[in-house]
């Protein structure tokens, strides 16, 4: 009867004969219900040192002892549950994160975990006061940031000029700014003072709205097709000619188009689509004449070549007679 005791208690504490001794090697063993009975031998183990770890009466050194050996019971199980999936079983390992009472992860749930005393121990008591201080900090950025967002238009000033104000104040800013730059000028270059100051430039709208049709007026004339010309002895018979259906459709189309003062952008070449473009933004912009707001006239290959050409003869006249030239 006290040997079955003893037996009992050993099993229990896990201290089993030689040959009912848990593997070192969770690896070695292939039998599925082996496994399950030593990953639950690892789990009530577990819970008896975590329940064990508790108490106050350990020193901090058996503390660090126990955790340790917990951690390393942890370690221990998952390579068993691994084995159980590797021959068919069923899948212990499950990546729940362990939450607080406020539904926080935990920390030190990863990697290395502390349990009850394990934590108040020193220096493992200001990881995890540093650890919710920085978790405290990022929350309170997160809700200084949250009241910025969400906002209507009114936040970012875009209703602003929906009353009128602001851009009466920005005209008056405006006219006093030209004023106090008028006059330093007029100082500056000895005009006399009793000379009235311009009236600040502001676009007109009515001026500034320039279409195709007044751009037209403005243009030559297309040249006639080559196509279509013909010689003098032989106008007689061109007047006699019949002409299709469609040419005379055409013609129709494009002499409406003519009447009507519009240009197509296909028939204008690309200068003068660029001196229009000029002008036209030439009408927003009153101080700046359309030769200026054309782009730059860039050199040719042929130009560039010469200019290089010209620059190495100099080069070289510098370089073998440069002493006779002086």
């Amino acid at each position: 009867m006290l040997y079955r005791f003893r037996e009992a208690q050993a099993a229990e504490l896990g201290l089993g004969t030689r040959a009912d001794r848990r593997p070192r090697m969770a690896s070695a063993c292939k039998s599925l219900r082996e496994c399950e009975r030593w990953r639950g031998e690892i789990l009530r183990e577990i819970s008896r040192k975590v329940s064990k770890i508790q108490d106050s009466g350990l020193t901090d050194y058996e503390v660090r002892d126990l955790n340790d050996e917990i951690n390393k019971l942890l370690r221990e199980k998952r390579h068993w549950e691994n084995q159980i999936v590797a021959l068919g079983g069923a899948n212990y390992r499950r990546n729940v994160a362990m939450v607080d009472d406020d539904g926080k992860e935990v920390p030190g749930t990863k990697g290395y975990k502390y349990f009850g005393r394990a934590k108040e121990l020193p220096g493992v008591k200001e990881l995890f006061q540093s650890k919710k201080k920085d978790e405290d900090e990022e929350n309170q950025a997160a809700n200084y940031y949250k009241k910025f967002t969400n906002q209507g238009p009114t936040y970012f000033g875009d209703l602003d000029e929906a009353d009128g104000m602001l851009l009466a104040y920005e005209a008056r800013a405006e006219e006093e700014e030209w004023e106090d730059a008028y006059s330093h000028l007029r100082t500056t270059l000895g005009l006399p003072a009793d000379e009235p100051v311009p009236k600040f430039p502001r676009p007109s709208w009515s001026t500034t709205l320039v279409t195709i049709s007044e751009l037209a007026k403005s243009q030559p004339p297309p040249t006639t097709d080559a196509k279509r010309k013909a010689p003098d002895g032989d106008v007689d018979m061109a007047d006699n000619e019949v002409v299709p259906a469609e040419d005379t459709s055409k013609r129709a189309r494009t002499d409406t188009a003519a009447q009507n003062g519009t240009v197509s952008l296909s028939t204008m070449s690309p200068e003068e689509i660029l001196k229009a473009q000029a002008r036209a933004a030439a009408a927003f912009i009153p101080f700046f004449s359309p030769e200026n707001l054309l782009p730059p006239k860039m050199p040719t290959h042929e130009e560039t070549e010469a200019f290089i050409l010209d620059l190495r003869k100099r080069a070289l006249v510098d370089e073998y007679f440069g002493d006779e030239q002086q």
